[in-house]
């Protein structure tokens, strides 16, 4: 959360970011829900790339890269659209036996869009969420997600035990993490 702060307060307008932040990013509480909202009203956060799994932290934990451009002060919140390409879902990636290529970016680039990022369009890992959509959920949650995950469904390719546990923990530490802001806002009445 302080290094997407530091980025955004550094950034010069119009100058533009992509970074790469952990999962709790995008759904924290408290001051992370503070943040999203400051993020989509003085900036255009406009892309949210969901990475595969272990990427870029240890194994288990899970990545994406965030795309905003800074924006001069307006009375009118910049974000208009967020879009979502979900490369996670479904795709395996490891460091060694199967590692992330430059293909596998293809689909993304494409969409993407640079030339003309107003020109986009959906496609089954390319979603987009408007300004309100994103508002009106708990949080300002952005950990969205559609596609419907088939490992879940077959058992014989489940995730490593290590994956899953890590998984587990991290779960844990959010659902801990909400129980005190619970408590603290209880104990504040």
């Amino acid at each position: 959360m302080n290094f997407l702060q530091h980025v955004k307060t550094i950034l010069k307008i119009h100058g533009k970011a992509a970074i790469v932040i952990p999962d709790n990013v995008l759904f924290e509480g408290g001051a992370g829900e503070t943040i999203r909202k400051k993020l989509l009203t003085t900036c255009d956060v406009h892309t949210l790339l969901r990475l595969p799994t272990g990427l870029f932290y240890a194994q288990g934990v899970k990545a994406n890269v965030l795309f905003f451009d800074k924006k001069p002060a307006s009375d009118k919140p910049w974000t208009d659209k967020l879009w979502i390409y979900d490369l996670r879902t479904n795709k395996h990636f490891t460091l060694k036996e199967s590692p992330l290529r430059f293909t596998d970016l293809e689909e993304f680039i494409e969409c993407y869009n640079s030339e003309n990022r107003h020109e986009r369009k959906e496609s089954e890992r390319f979603k987009v969420f408007t300004y309100d959509e994103l508002m009106q959920r708990n949080k300002v949650n952005f950990d969205i997600f559609w596609l419907r995950d088939e490992s879940m469904e077959d058992l014989e390719n489940l995730p490593d035990p290590e994956v899953i546990a890590q998984e587990i923990v991290e779960s844990l530490e959010f659902a801990l993490e909400q129980f005190k802001g619970i408590y603290e806002e209880l104990a504040e009445e």
